[in-house]
């Protein structure tokens, strides 16, 4: 193989992990309707699951054709597909995060209002004039819901499907119950819950500071094997072994191992969320 061989595989490397990296990083993360049901996954437009396997499948190909090494080209294949979940880890984080403030803001909002003697119906479309950004669109559709004359209940629980937190439910099962009963104390339970849920939110972030730290090695640990896999392929009398059938073979079963421990660290820095409270074929 060539010195112009090596060096266009190496930045066929340098290209896939960058193209990954892209894709992760600089899209911004989207606002409303981003989590999941589960609330653990930010969702990829569908432009992007549309390109993505293509864009892998293309850089594995150029990866290939250009190192001549297969195992390689399914390496940064993978790359491109497993990378951004693993560089965005810490961005998911923040926007479940900040989606749970906004509801306690909101709620506090919405009991500043009532607290006036304003009926709840209007208190809810009074507060979503200035919802927090991160609910904006979900506190939006709840008004325009209500002014559309939806029952309250029925618009509520459309809510809490839309937000899919299960910190939000409790604010929504308690004005659900205000609709229903109609009764005074909806403002003081209204601010209780708004500081419970800012006491879970403090809690959340001091958690993900902790998770910030093994994700920031796994990502340095990335970048350095990348460095060192480019070195590798520049120094040609080092890596001539696996050239051959049995260095792709140990070639790919050290990657994979690799990829499969990259994966663990970052599994190890994801929990599954409770269970929601109010079920999303509920009032359905």
């Amino acid at each position: 193989m060539t010195a112009t061989q090596v060096l266009a595989g190496t930045a066929a490397l340098m290209v896939a992990a960058g193209l990954a990296l892209v894709v992760a990083g600089l899209r911004p993360a989207p606002a409303g309707g981003a989590l999941d049901a589960r609330g653990f996954r930010v969702r990829l437009p569908g432009s992007l699951r549309s390109t993505r396997w293509p864009l892998a499948s293309l850089s594995g190909v150029l990866g290939w054709m250009l190192t001549g090494w297969p195992a390689l080209g399914a390496a940064v294949a993978a790359a491109v597909l497993g990378l951004p979940a693993v560089v965005r880890a810490d961005a998911r984080a923040a926007v479940q995060i900040d989606r749970v403030e906004a509801v306690e803001e909101w709620a506090r909002r919405v009991a500043d209002v009532v607290a006036i003697g304003v009926g709840l119906e209007q208190a809810l479309q009074t507060a979503a004039r200035t919802a927090p950004s991160a609910i904006a669109t979900e506190a939006t559709t709840l008004s325009a819901r209500i002014a559309a004359r939806m029952p309250t209940e029925e618009a509520l629980r459309h809510f809490a499907d839309e937000v899919a937190d299960p910190t939000a439910d409790l604010v929504v099962a308690a004005l659900i119950l205000a609709s229903r009963r109609r009764g005074p104390g909806v403002a003081a339970a209204l601010t209780a819950l708004a500081d419970s849920v800012g006491e879970e939110v403090a809690a959340r972030r001091r958690i993900e500071a902790d998770r910030a730290k093994p994700r920031a090695t796994a990502r340095a640990v990335t970048a350095i094997t990348l460095l060192i896999m480019a070195a590798g392929l520049l120094n040609r009398g080092y890596t001539a072994p696996y050239g051959t059938a049995l260095g792709q073979v140990v070639l790919a079963a050290t990657l994979g191992f690799f990829g499969a421990a990259l994966w663990w660290m970052h599994s190890m820095t994801r929990s599954a969320p409770p269970a929601r409270l109010l079920a999303p074929e509920a009032g359905r």
